[in-house]
Protein backbone atom coordinates (compact mmCIF):
# COMPACT_ATOMS: atom_id res chain seq x y z
CA UNK A 1 0.00 0.00 0.00
CA UNK A 2 1.75 3.53 -0.75
CA UNK A 3 1.12 7.14 0.94
CA UNK A 4 1.07 10.16 -0.64
CA UNK A 5 4.70 10.58 0.26
CA UNK A 6 5.70 7.62 -1.91
CA UNK A 7 6.33 9.66 -5.04
CA UNK A 8 8.05 7.91 -7.88
CA UNK A 9 9.58 11.47 -9.12
CA UNK A 10 11.17 12.22 -5.71
CA UNK A 11 12.91 9.14 -5.65
CA UNK A 12 14.04 9.25 -8.89
CA UNK A 13 15.38 13.12 -8.36
CA UNK A 14 16.87 11.72 -4.65
CA UNK A 15 18.39 8.79 -6.77
CA UNK A 16 20.06 11.06 -9.34
CA UNK A 17 20.92 13.74 -6.51
CA UNK A 18 23.02 10.84 -4.63
CA UNK A 19 24.79 9.87 -8.02
CA UNK A 20 25.48 13.37 -8.65
CA UNK A 21 27.03 13.86 -5.24
CA UNK A 22 29.27 10.68 -5.26
CA UNK A 23 30.43 11.52 -8.92
CA UNK A 24 31.64 15.25 -7.63
CA UNK A 25 33.22 13.36 -4.71
CA UNK A 26 34.93 11.02 -7.17
CA UNK A 27 36.16 14.08 -9.50
CA UNK A 28 37.18 15.83 -6.51
CA UNK A 29 39.37 13.00 -5.28
CA UNK A 30 40.86 12.63 -8.49
CA UNK A 31 41.68 16.07 -9.24
CA UNK A 32 43.45 16.01 -5.49
CA UNK A 33 45.52 13.65 -6.27
CA UNK A 34 46.68 15.38 -10.22
CA UNK A 35 47.47 18.22 -7.71
CA UNK A 36 49.19 16.23 -5.16
CA UNK A 37 51.34 14.98 -7.71
CA UNK A 38 51.92 18.27 -9.18
CA UNK A 39 53.05 20.27 -6.49
CA UNK A 40 55.72 17.24 -6.05
CA UNK A 41 56.84 17.57 -9.51
CA UNK A 42 57.01 21.72 -9.88
CA UNK A 43 60.52 21.98 -8.27
CA UNK A 44 61.64 19.13 -10.63
CA UNK A 45 59.96 20.85 -13.67
CA UNK A 46 63.49 21.64 -15.41
CA UNK A 47 65.05 18.13 -14.70
CA UNK A 48 62.08 17.05 -16.58
CA UNK A 49 61.92 19.18 -19.60
CA UNK A 50 65.82 17.93 -19.65
CA UNK A 51 64.95 14.09 -19.69
CA UNK A 52 62.18 14.80 -22.13
CA UNK A 53 64.71 16.79 -24.86
CA UNK A 54 67.32 14.63 -24.57
CA UNK A 55 66.39 12.39 -27.84
CA UNK A 56 66.80 15.95 -29.56
CA UNK A 57 69.71 17.42 -28.05
CA UNK A 58 71.64 14.11 -28.25
CA UNK A 59 71.53 14.38 -32.22
CA UNK A 60 71.74 17.96 -32.50
CA UNK A 61 74.58 19.28 -34.60
CA UNK A 62 77.88 20.63 -32.58
CA UNK A 63 76.79 23.99 -30.97
CA UNK A 64 73.10 23.79 -31.97
CA UNK A 65 70.68 23.99 -29.04
CA UNK A 66 67.21 24.24 -28.13
CA UNK A 67 65.86 27.98 -28.15
CA UNK A 68 62.87 29.87 -26.55
CA UNK A 69 61.15 32.68 -28.65
CA UNK A 70 58.57 33.72 -26.11
CA UNK A 71 59.38 35.81 -23.03
CA UNK A 72 57.65 33.53 -20.40
CA UNK A 73 58.70 30.44 -22.58
CA UNK A 74 61.38 29.27 -20.02
CA UNK A 75 59.33 29.47 -17.08
CA UNK A 76 55.47 28.28 -18.38
CA UNK A 77 56.82 24.92 -20.75
CA UNK A 78 58.23 23.28 -17.83
CA UNK A 79 55.69 23.86 -16.00
CA UNK A 80 52.71 22.73 -18.64
CA UNK A 81 55.67 19.44 -19.12
CA UNK A 82 55.27 19.16 -15.18
CA UNK A 83 51.56 19.12 -15.51
CA UNK A 84 51.12 16.29 -18.16
CA UNK A 85 53.42 14.53 -16.02
CA UNK A 86 51.00 14.75 -13.29
CA UNK A 87 48.49 13.35 -15.34
CA UNK A 88 50.38 10.57 -16.94
CA UNK A 89 51.47 9.54 -13.69
CA UNK A 90 47.42 10.13 -11.99
CA UNK A 91 45.78 8.27 -14.72
CA UNK A 92 45.44 5.24 -12.44
CA UNK A 93 43.99 7.25 -9.90
CA UNK A 94 41.80 8.76 -12.26
CA UNK A 95 40.35 5.51 -13.93
CA UNK A 96 39.88 4.12 -10.06
CA UNK A 97 37.49 6.53 -9.25
CA UNK A 98 35.63 6.29 -12.51
CA UNK A 99 35.60 2.56 -12.17
CA UNK A 100 34.42 2.92 -8.68
CA UNK A 101 31.42 5.37 -9.84
CA UNK A 102 30.55 2.78 -12.91
CA UNK A 103 31.15 -0.65 -11.53
CA UNK A 104 27.82 -0.47 -9.48
CA UNK A 105 25.88 -0.40 -11.66
CA UNK A 106 27.48 -3.26 -14.27
CA UNK A 107 26.19 -6.91 -14.67
CA UNK A 108 28.60 -9.31 -13.47
CA UNK A 109 29.75 -10.43 -16.75
CA UNK A 110 30.49 -7.00 -17.56
CA UNK A 111 32.55 -6.21 -14.61
CA UNK A 112 34.75 -9.63 -15.44
CA UNK A 113 35.18 -7.69 -19.15
CA UNK A 114 35.57 -4.60 -18.37
CA UNK A 115 38.56 -4.97 -15.31
CA UNK A 116 40.84 -6.52 -17.90
CA UNK A 117 40.60 -3.96 -20.44
CA UNK A 118 40.91 -1.35 -18.15
CA UNK A 119 43.81 -2.33 -16.78
CA UNK A 120 45.38 -3.35 -20.76
CA UNK A 121 44.11 0.13 -21.58
CA UNK A 122 46.34 1.82 -19.44
CA UNK A 123 49.05 0.21 -19.76
CA UNK A 124 49.66 -0.09 -23.52
CA UNK A 125 48.95 3.35 -23.54
CA UNK A 126 52.20 3.66 -20.85
CA UNK A 127 53.90 1.31 -23.39
CA UNK A 128 53.33 3.27 -26.75
CA UNK A 129 54.49 6.31 -24.61
CA UNK A 130 57.31 4.80 -23.86
CA UNK A 131 57.96 2.72 -27.08
CA UNK A 132 57.91 6.65 -28.61
CA UNK A 133 60.35 8.41 -26.24
CA UNK A 134 63.12 5.24 -26.51
CA UNK A 135 62.70 4.16 -29.83
CA UNK A 136 60.98 6.40 -32.76
CA UNK A 137 61.71 9.96 -31.52
CA UNK A 138 65.42 9.00 -31.35
CA UNK A 139 65.25 7.80 -35.34
CA UNK A 140 62.55 10.61 -36.20
CA UNK A 141 65.60 13.00 -34.84
CA UNK A 142 68.43 11.55 -36.14
CA UNK A 143 66.78 11.64 -39.72
CA UNK A 144 65.53 15.09 -39.48
CA UNK A 145 68.79 16.37 -38.11
CA UNK A 146 70.15 14.70 -41.26
CA UNK A 147 68.17 16.13 -43.78
CA UNK A 148 68.43 19.56 -42.92
CA UNK A 149 69.67 21.77 -45.49
CA UNK A 150 73.11 22.97 -45.74
CA UNK A 151 73.43 26.82 -44.19
CA UNK A 152 70.23 25.73 -42.03
CA UNK A 153 70.59 25.55 -38.58
CA UNK A 154 68.61 23.55 -36.68
CA UNK A 155 67.03 25.02 -33.25
CA UNK A 156 63.71 24.32 -32.05
CA UNK A 157 61.44 26.19 -29.60
CA UNK A 158 61.08 24.66 -26.62
CA UNK A 159 57.39 24.92 -26.61
CA UNK A 160 56.61 23.76 -29.85
CA UNK A 161 59.21 20.76 -28.60
CA UNK A 162 57.01 20.52 -26.25
CA UNK A 163 53.84 20.48 -28.28
CA UNK A 164 55.26 17.72 -30.61
CA UNK A 165 56.09 15.16 -28.18
CA UNK A 166 53.58 15.21 -26.49
CA UNK A 167 51.67 14.64 -29.81
CA UNK A 168 53.61 12.11 -30.08
CA UNK A 169 53.01 10.17 -27.08
CA UNK A 170 48.99 10.85 -27.30
CA UNK A 171 49.45 9.21 -30.58
CA UNK A 172 51.28 6.20 -29.93
CA UNK A 173 49.25 5.76 -26.62
CA UNK A 174 46.55 5.57 -28.59
CA UNK A 175 47.85 3.10 -31.55
CA UNK A 176 48.72 1.03 -28.97
CA UNK A 177 45.14 0.46 -27.98
CA UNK A 178 44.53 -1.55 -30.98
CA UNK A 179 43.81 -5.17 -28.66
CA UNK A 180 41.32 -3.14 -26.48
CA UNK A 181 39.36 -2.06 -29.50
CA UNK A 182 39.31 -5.34 -31.09
CA UNK A 183 38.00 -7.04 -28.09
CA UNK A 184 35.55 -4.05 -27.74
CA UNK A 185 34.24 -4.32 -31.13
CA UNK A 186 33.93 -7.95 -30.82
CA UNK A 187 32.34 -7.57 -27.62
CA UNK A 188 29.40 -5.72 -28.67
CA UNK A 189 28.95 -7.54 -31.88
CA UNK A 190 30.48 -5.83 -34.68
CA UNK A 191 32.95 -8.62 -35.57
CA UNK A 192 34.02 -11.91 -34.45
CA UNK A 193 37.14 -13.89 -34.50
CA UNK A 194 36.48 -15.47 -37.99
CA UNK A 195 36.32 -12.24 -39.31
CA UNK A 196 39.37 -10.66 -37.99
CA UNK A 197 40.81 -13.46 -38.43
CA UNK A 198 40.17 -12.96 -42.27
CA UNK A 199 40.63 -8.83 -42.34
CA UNK A 200 44.15 -9.27 -41.41
CA UNK A 201 45.39 -8.13 -44.91
CA UNK A 202 43.10 -5.47 -44.52
CA UNK A 203 44.80 -4.35 -40.42
CA UNK A 204 47.88 -4.32 -42.00
CA UNK A 205 47.52 -2.10 -44.76
CA UNK A 206 45.49 0.09 -42.42
CA UNK A 207 48.48 0.13 -39.94
CA UNK A 208 50.82 1.17 -42.48
CA UNK A 209 48.56 4.16 -43.36
CA UNK A 210 48.19 4.76 -40.23
CA UNK A 211 51.77 5.19 -39.11
CA UNK A 212 52.35 6.81 -42.07
CA UNK A 213 50.17 9.43 -41.13
CA UNK A 214 51.49 10.03 -37.73
CA UNK A 215 54.70 9.58 -37.78
CA UNK A 216 57.38 11.95 -39.17
CA UNK A 217 58.21 11.76 -42.96
CA UNK A 218 60.76 8.80 -42.45
CA UNK A 219 60.45 4.98 -43.15
CA UNK A 220 62.11 3.73 -40.09
CA UNK A 221 59.65 5.62 -37.61
CA UNK A 222 56.87 4.15 -40.34
CA UNK A 223 57.95 0.75 -40.02
CA UNK A 224 58.45 1.42 -36.03
CA UNK A 225 54.77 1.83 -35.82
CA UNK A 226 53.35 0.03 -37.68
CA UNK A 227 55.13 -3.66 -36.86
CA UNK A 228 53.95 -3.33 -33.59
CA UNK A 229 50.40 -2.13 -34.22
CA UNK A 230 50.22 -5.89 -36.49
CA UNK A 231 51.19 -7.71 -33.55
CA UNK A 232 48.87 -5.84 -31.22
CA UNK A 233 46.26 -6.53 -33.79
CA UNK A 234 47.01 -10.17 -33.49
CA UNK A 235 47.23 -9.75 -29.71
CA UNK A 236 43.58 -8.17 -29.97
CA UNK A 237 42.61 -11.38 -31.94
CA UNK A 238 44.08 -14.01 -29.26
CA UNK A 239 42.33 -11.91 -26.31
CA UNK A 240 38.62 -12.13 -28.31
CA UNK A 241 39.15 -15.84 -28.28
CA UNK A 242 39.91 -15.75 -24.10
CA UNK A 243 37.80 -13.22 -23.22
CA UNK A 244 35.00 -12.69 -25.31
CA UNK A 245 32.46 -16.14 -25.45
CA UNK A 246 30.97 -16.20 -28.92
CA UNK A 247 26.52 -16.52 -27.92
CA UNK A 248 24.40 -19.42 -27.39
CA UNK A 249 22.88 -20.49 -30.38
CA UNK A 250 19.07 -20.45 -30.28
CA UNK A 251 16.65 -23.08 -29.56
CA UNK A 252 15.01 -22.26 -32.64
CA UNK A 253 18.92 -23.02 -34.30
Amino acid sequence: MTTPDDDPADDLQQGLFSHLIELRSRLLKAVAAVVAILLVLIPFANRLYTELAAPLVARLPEGAHLIATEVASPFVTPLKLAFYAALFIGMPMILYQLWAFVSPGLYKHEKRLARPLLVAAMGLFYLGCAFAYFLVLPAAFRFLTAVTPQGVEMMTDISHYLDFVMLMFFAFGLCFEVPVAVVILAAVGVVDVKQLRSGRRYAVVGAFAIAAFITPPDITSMIMLAIPMCLLYELGVLAVGWLVKPPAPSPGA
